[in-house]
């Protein structure tokens, strides 16, 4: 358990909005990422898009809602107990998903239309939808570069160091807040130094012709990526 884990969600929210303190965001994260995992599925399969990447992006959008403006919706949020903020939770998280798919829905319709539609509203698959040429096209560049990553990650912290790498480029997220993800084990500064090393070898992998590409590559490119504790 952190050093946080008794403390009130006042509290909580107080020391996330004010001090930054990123062991009391490993707190936040601890106590309400099964909540939002969960808002997220649900409400995703309301509007048909319930796939693992989607619900993954959009619960990395609803922390860093909960982020943006200086930790703002923390900041004003009227504190009636802990029941009242998981109720609150539930409402960011809901309205982030809801806010993804009018915008995406919105986009191909016009912006015009964004106001008539219903929250119950299911759109029709659009160009990203599983099969669409765009979706085939995305699934075949993350399919090449997943299959190189795996080597420059392999070793006993792969899945840890995988799961970095795509918060990274796929979520967004800075390596601050990766650092602050409970089970990662890195200071921001040993997340940075792991992707400048992951990025290198994998660009170095990727323009290496496929035939020959462990061969091709620098002898000090070669062996396992291993991150620094700093």
């Amino acid at each position: 358990m952190g050093i946080y884990s008794s403390i009130s969600i006042e509290d909580l929210l107080r020391r996330c909005s004010e001090s930054g303190d990123i062991a009391a965001w490993e707190e936040f994260v601890r106590r309400f990422h099964r909540l939002i995992a969960t808002v997220v599925l649900r409400t995703a399969a309301r509007w048909g898009n319930a796939s693992k990447q989607t619900a993954d992006d959009l619960i990395q959008e609803t922390y860093l809602r909960f982020c943006a403006n200086d930790q703002r919706i923390l900041r004003e949020f009227d504190h009636r107990g802990a029941d009242a903020f998981v109720a609150y939770v539930k409402v960011i998280t809901a309205n982030v998903v809801r806010d993804h798919f009018k915008s995406s829905y919105s986009k191909k319709r016009g912006s015009n239309q964004i106001e008539g539609i219903s929250d119950e509203f299911t759109p029709a698959a659009g160009e990203n939808a599983a099969g669409s040429p765009k979706a085939i096209e995305r699934a075949v560049l993350i399919q090449e570069v997943q299959s190189h990553l795996s080597l420059c990650v392999a070793g006993a912290e792969h899945d840890r160091n995988c799961k970095i790498f795509w918060l990274y480029y796929r979520a967004g997220l800075s390596a601050a807040a990766i650092a602050a993800i409970p089970g990662i084990g890195l200071t921001t500064k040993g997340v940075e130094s792991l992707i400048l090393r992951i990025t290198r070898e994998l660009r170095a992998r990727m323009a290496t012709p496929k035939l020959g590409v462990r061969e091709n590559l620098p002898a000090e490119s070669k062996g396992i990526l291993r991150a620094k504790s700093f």
